[in-house]
Order: structure tokens, then C-alpha cells, then sequence
């Protein structure tokens, strides 16, 4: 076997060949993606990145191909930041990743929403917004992975530029606003995937959580929201009501206690009016935003708690900028941050949410989730899964399987022996009280 350290140099200066050319012909062709798809520069570079890597995956194993295929985004990411999502996007689509089939340790197999998870670690929604890439992400060892948000409606979001990295931070901001082909165009793909997965053994069929917008210029957010659940609810695993995206204007006002609560029920009242098959109602989710107030978080537990709602996502991106950005130029940028510098804050929001519902819901928890360690802190403040994005985008597909081999470490040093043991220790009195009630329910 070659070393990756040999390998990477090779993938990179493929990688490299002609990206300058590729740029020229780019200005005279159409933009990096329309309603048509993507455009034919976002295909070359996605075929280059990825044909590069292909050409030495067959001289190494599972991870020196991960460890290649990250070495090739690293080149892309010379590129601008939403050119450079498109292609990766672009590269997933086209069975240009490689693929991790080993088995995950027993250890991070954990059930929730009576769903059985061969792992917590889940991608969240942003990457593949119109549920192209799927074949490709399911391939690379995600527990789950979730795509949209999906607005009713085809929008083109806001104008370009609206992704600024702040790579010495890890850190990006983006002020995409729901940029969507519509319920429609990602039904089409998602019917497209199913048939695959079920057609070809080689197309892995894994977790699908499904999120939802709201169109911006829509005066009836449920109506919206109803619509979503309708066109795509029954190829869902779980589907996510996100009420907490900073880009569209007067859709965090929804996490407000008499909004939040009629909204969450208008929706629920649809689901349960639809004619489900053997594995009845998909579950359905909220996710919430970061900044929030305590009272803020405690009309969302009621409400969460009141409805009961089958789980929480904590948390979406923030609007604030903690002082490891505030010195970049781009930190002055509107939109929502991503990221290392998210990781405080998202937990904290997380480990709040946890304690005011008292460990009765599941939650998700997203935020800065770059490494092991991160994830087996946010399950400890009480996250049941986790969910990353913006590392991945960073560290490409080596980063799965690190971040789930140094989960089950840190469980294995911490004496627990499944994820579930882990969820919410650094709440022993919760746990204590959900223990007692189980043990009176046995």
C-alpha cells in the first residue's frame, strides 16, 4: 500500500492540472447553477477534483481514499466558496467520493425516534440543498444525513456573494436564504435516489432527514411548511421545521411561544392526516437558533414539551460574532456564522434546552462540531445525535471516520458503553429522575 503522505501530493497536483483555464472558460459560461442544475464549469472542476483522486484510489485502502479525496478539496477550496460547495456537491452526485462500508463500533449504535442509528454522527442541512448528493454522502459512513432546506416553491436566494470563509478560524458565514429548486424538482431527486438504492446494491440507503422552509416572500409560513411535509414527508426518515435561519427575513420571529406553538400544530395536524405506510409518521423535528434569550428557551421547551414534539435540533447558525472572528474583514458581513467559533454557544443553547425539558425530548445538536471530542460534549450536554457541516467542508470525508472513531474513545475512557449511556451526563439529576421513571415503567 502506498502511504497517504505519498498519495496526497499526487491527488493534489491533479488536482491543480488546469484550474486557472477552467476559471477563463468560466466567465463565459452560464452561472454556477440554475434551476436547469449545475452549470458545465461546476461539472469540469467536480469531474478534475474527483477524477484526480479516482486515478490513485485503487492503490490504497478506505482511508488513504478519504484522506485523498479531502487533499482534493483542499485544492478546490482556492476557489470561491459557493463555486466550490456546487462542485463538491457536483462530486458527490457523480460517484466521485469514495466509500466507507466498514462496520461502525458497537459502541455508537444508538436508537432514537425509535429509529436504529449505526452512528450519532449525522450531516445537517446546507449542504446538499436540493438533494442531489445523496449517493455520494451516504457512501462516506454518516449516521444520517439531512438535505435542504426546501422551500415550496423554486427561489434563487440572496444575491452573490453570500459565502465568506474565515479560514484561520473555521469558520464561515454564508447568507445563502433558502436558495431551492422547489418541493417539486427535490421530489424528483429523492424519487430518482430511492429507485437507485433499490435497483443497485452498490447505492446505500441510509437515514434521511428532510428540512423545511418557508418561500420569502410566503405571508403563510404553515401553509408552507404544510405544503413541504406533503410532496416530500414520505421519503423522510424524520423531517426538521426550521424556524431559525438568520437569512430569511421574519423567519426566526416564528420561535416565538403562540407562533412556534401554532405553527408546530397546523403541521402535526397534516402529518396526521396522511396516509402513512407500515413504518407510520415520519418524526418531526424543530430547529431553533443559538441566540436566544432565556425566556426565549423556555417558551420553546413549553411549547416543544406542550406539543409534544418528537425532537429539537440545537442549533442553527448565529448571528453573533465571538472574538476569534471579530478581526477578519468578513466577520462585518451579514449572515449566519458557522464553525469552531459556534461551538460554545450552541452547546450552551443545547445544554439549556436539555435541562428545561428535562431530558423528555431528543435533541440534535449541531454547531461547531469538528472532531470526537466536540461530538462526545454536545451528546454529554444532552444531545441524543449530532450533526456537522462547515468541518466537513473544511476537512472533507477523512473527518467522518475520525470524528466517529475518537467518539467511541472518548465513550470507551468515560466507562460508557453505548452512546445512550452518554446522552445528558453532565446532568446527573436528570438522568437520575429519567432512570427512577423507567425503572417504575418496567
Amino acid at each position: 500500500m502506498v502511504a497517504a503522505d505519498v498519495l496526497q501530493p499526487v491527488a493534489m497536483a491533479a488536482t491543480l492540472v488546469a484550474p486557472a483555464r477552467l476559471l477563463e472558460l468560466a466567465k463565459e459560461l452560464p452561472e454556477p447553477y440554475t434551476e436547469e442544475g449545475p452549470g458545465p464549469e461546476v461539472l469540469l472542476m467536480a469531474l478534475l477534483a474527483g477524477g484526480a483522486t479516482g486515478v490513485v484510489f485503487m492503490l490504497g485502502d478506505t482511508d488513504v481514499q478519504m484522506s485523498l479525496a479531502s487533499a482534493a478539496g483542499a485544492a478546490v477550496r482556492r476557489l470561491d466558496p459557493e463555486l466550490t460547495h456546487n462542485i463538491a456537491v457536483q462530486a458527490c452526485a457523480r460517484g466521485l467520493m469514495p466509500v466507507d462500508d466498514r462496520p461502525d463500533p458497537l459502541s455508537l449504535s444508538t436508537e432514537v425516534f425509535g429509529l436504529r442509528f449505526s452512528n450519532p454522527v449525522g450531516l445537517a442541512a446546507g449542504f446538499d440543498k436540493h438533494a442531489e448528493a445523496m449517493q455520494g454522502l451516504m457512501g462516506l459512513g454518516f449516521g444520517f444525513v439531512e438535505i435542504g432546506s426546501v422551500t415550496p416553491q423554486p427561489q434563487p436566494g440572496n444575491p452573490t456573494p453570500r459565502v465568506f470563509r474565515i479560514p484561520e478560524a473555521r469558520a464561515i458565514i454564508n447568507r445563502y436564504g433558502f436558495n431551492s429548486l422547489g418541493a417539486d424538482a427535490v421530489a424528483s431527486n429523492l424519487e430518482a435516489f430511492e429507485q437507485a438504492a433499490a435497483n443497485s446494491a452498490g447505492v446505500k440507503r441510509g437515514l434521511l432527514g428532510v428540512n423545511l422552509g418557508k418561500n420569502k416572500t410566503s405571508e403563510d409560513a404553515a401553509a408552507d411548511y404544510c405544503e413541504g411535509l406533503t410532496k416530500l414527508g414520505r421519503f423522510a426518515d424524520y423531517l426538521v421545521v426550521n424556524v431559525s435561519s438568520p437569512n430569511t427575513p421574519g423567519l426566526r420571529s416564528l420561535q416565538g411561544r403562540n407562533e412556534l406553538k401554532a405553527l408546530v400544530r397546523k403541521v402535526q395536524a397534516t402529518r396526521d392526516s396522511m396516509a402513512w405506510g407500515p413504518r407510520g409518521a415520519p418524526p418531526l423535528l424543530v430547529k431553533v437558533a443559538p441566540d436566544l434569550s432565556e425566556d426565549d428557551k423556555q417558551d420553546i421547551a413549553e411549547v416543544a414539551l406542550g406539543c409534544k414534539i418528537d425532537g429539537l435540533i440545537v442549533s442553527n447558525t448565529t448571528v453573533s460574532r465571538p472574538a476569534e472572528v471579530s478581526s477578519n474583514p468578513v466577520s462585518t458581513e451579514a449572515g449566519g456564522l458557522s464553525g469552531a467559533p459556534l461551538f460554545p454557544l450552541a452547546t450552551a443553547a443545547l445544554s439549556d434546552m436539555y435541562r428545561l425539558t428535562q431530558g423528555r425530548i431528543p435533541i440534535v445538536g449541531a454547531g461547531g462540531v469538528s472532531s470526537g471530542e466536540d461530538a462526545y460534549k454536545k451528546i454529554r450536554a444532552g444531545a441524543s445525535l449530532v450533526q456537522l457541516y462547515t468541518a466537513f467542508a473544511y476537512g472533507g470525508p477523512e473527518l467522518v471516520p475520525a470524528v466517529k472513531r475518537d467518539l467511541a474513545a472518548c465513550l470507551a475512557r468515560d466507562g460508557f458503553k453505548s452512546v445512550r449511556e452518554a446522552v445528558g451526563a453532565d446532568h446527573p439529576q436528570i438522568a437520575k429522575t429519567l432512570a427512577a421513571e423507567a425503572n417504575v415503567a418496567a
